[in-house]
């Protein structure tokens, strides 16, 4: 098993910056990518972003691209996702998750989740 511990949510202003981070233990031997989503209230989690463990290659979403930055630090096991340029609309809970598989681009097939971390923007 690998478990998943998202930080770094909280109340911003539009136009603002947050950066979340999500810390990996367990089996993170068994993972190769890992990456974001979030849910907003009332609708469906949405795939944010993926980043290869290995060699770092990254994936976003038209509706994030340029605004966020995913990374890792091979060291700690620790995924960061950088929000930049804060909407409101970008208000959700956001979900560090982790899979077994190399393949970046898709988004059904991820194994681990982690609990969540509110981000609320203010207008």
């Amino acid at each position: 098993q690998v478990q998943l511990v998202e930080s770094g949510g909280g109340l911003v202003q539009a136009g603002g910056s947050l950066r979340l981070s999500c810390a990996a233990s367990g089996r993170t031997f068994s993972v190769n990518v890992m990456g974001w989503f979030r849910q907003a209230p009332g609708k469906g989690r949405e795939f944010l972003s993926a980043i290869s463990w290995s060699d770092g290659l990254t994936y976003y979403a038209d509706s994030v691209k340029g605004r966020f930055t995913i990374s890792r630090d091979g060291a700690k096991n620790t995924v960061y996702l950088q929000s930049d340029s804060l909407r409101p609309e970008d208000t959700a809970v956001y979900y560090c998750v982790a899979k077994k598989s190399w393949v970046l681009r898709t988004t059904s097939d991820y194994d681990y989740w982690g609990q969540g971390t509110q981000v609320t923007v203010s207008s």
